[in-house]
């Protein structure tokens, strides 16, 4: 089920381009964002060199940009395109290959915002519905950002309703949202999830808390396929200089180890007399995602018995809040990004918002506190 898209007489509709070499696949893309109110296609190319030559006539505010293309490919013309226009919201789109997946990873340091991966066939996408609803929603929310820049170079135009999309308080409120005291009990794990925006993040907090590794093993489900989850592992693994694999059904949880939720399938942790272990779950998407956060943190809590900080980092939708509020009141402790420092405020906003959290920090603060955290610090 979609949220409800924003009205087009409340905004003016997002301007998209769509960058792909296959006439099938732009006809496809372009025809679900033509069926939006609140968004439009302005441009579809054929070429990475196409959309450098245009972008700036055509004036986009998002682009969905293949990888692999004639001419110039996707990750040579990234940086070309933020060069002519440095808000351009960039989603790269690419098949589920370990190449491509390195190349989304690569994009993403250069400043993409997002990536998605398309069905192997034009037979697959004429059903993807999967990936329609993840392409459009990707849009939508990453264009909350464009709504706020405009609405703030525009100041006099005043929406006509509130409104519904997601659970967002504006940046100026933050200092207002509740914040419950931390916990006196003493997290025994680490538990993460994210979103969109979140594989930088997860890098920038890894790279920090190495003392928290070596003592609790640490746990986190990225909104993520398979592939792109290995690959993302191993990225971990080189951001913290500690061990770091997608988990292994029945391997035991031990310190030192940073275990990611594969793609496609849920991640729990099931207590086994002294020992935790991981149990994958391949049953039907949660928040519609698989992985999803809430499955992990919700079996948290009987493995730990609520001695847990989970972080919400940066992501779409809510998944993580539902979950986040059954380990505060098991006696854990849960901390989300802040707004400023997220690509999308969905997931960690929801959590903020049902006031679950102890803190709400920039990206830049969160490995900070956990280490103070872990050492005893409750303030």
């Amino acid at each position: 089920m979609n949220p409800p898209a924003l009205e087009s007489t409340r905004y003016e509709p997002l301007r998209v381009m769509v960058v792909d070499d296959s006439v099938v696949i732009r006809g496809l893309i372009s025809r679900w964002i033509e069926a939006e109110p609140d968004m439009t296609v302005v441009g579809s190319l054929r070429t990475g060199l196409d959309a450098v030559n245009q972008v700036e006539r055509i004036n986009p505010d998002i682009a969905v940009l293949d990888i692999e293309m004639p001419e110039l490919d996707g990750i040579s013309a990234l940086p070309q395109l933020l060069a002519k226009k440095r808000n351009l919201i960039v989603i790269m789109a690419s098949t589920l290959t370990r190449r491509n997946a390195e190349i989304s990873f690569k994009a993403m340091s250069l400043g993409a915002a997002d990536y998605i991966p398309k069905p192997e066939s034009t037979r697959e996408i004429s059903a993807a519905d999967v990936f329609k609803h993840d392409l459009l929603q990707k849009i939508r929310h990453l264009g909350l950002k464009v709504r706020r820049l405009k609405s703030a170079a525009a100041p006099s135009v005043v929406p006509a309703a509130p409104r519904p999309l997601a659970p967002l308080a504006p940046v100026a409120a933050m200092a207002q949202l509740v914040k419950r005291p931390f916990s006196p009990i003493m997290p025994r794990v680490l538990l993460i999830g994210s979103s969109t925006g979140g594989p930088q993040a997860l890098m920038t907090l890894v790279a920090e808390i190495g003392s928290v590794i070596d003592r609790v093993p640490v746990l986190i489900t990225q909104h993520m396929p398979p592939t792109f989850t290995t690959i993302l592992a191993e990225h971990l693994a080189r951001a913290s200089k500690r061990p770091a694999r997608e988990g292994v059904d029945g391997e035991i949880v031990k310190p030192g180890q940073i275990y990611l939720a594969p793609g496609g399938r849920h991640m729990r942790v099931v207590k086994q007399g002294l020992n935790i272990t991981i149990a994958l779950d391949d049953g039907p998407a949660v928040n519609f995602c698989k992985p999803a956060v809430d499955p992990l943190f919700n079996s948290a809590i009987d493995a730990w018995q609520g001695a847990i900080l989970a972080v919400v980092l940066t992501g779409m939708g809510s998944d993580g809040m539902r979950g986040g509020k059954d380990i505060v009141a098991a006696g854990g402790n849960v901390i989300a990004q802040d707004e400023a420092s997220s690509v999308v405020w969905g997931m960690p906003g929801a959590a903020a918002n049902a006031g679950i959290c102890s803190a709400i920090l920039p990206l830049n603060q969160i490995a900070p506190k956990v280490v103070r955290i872990f050492s005893g610090d409750r303030s």
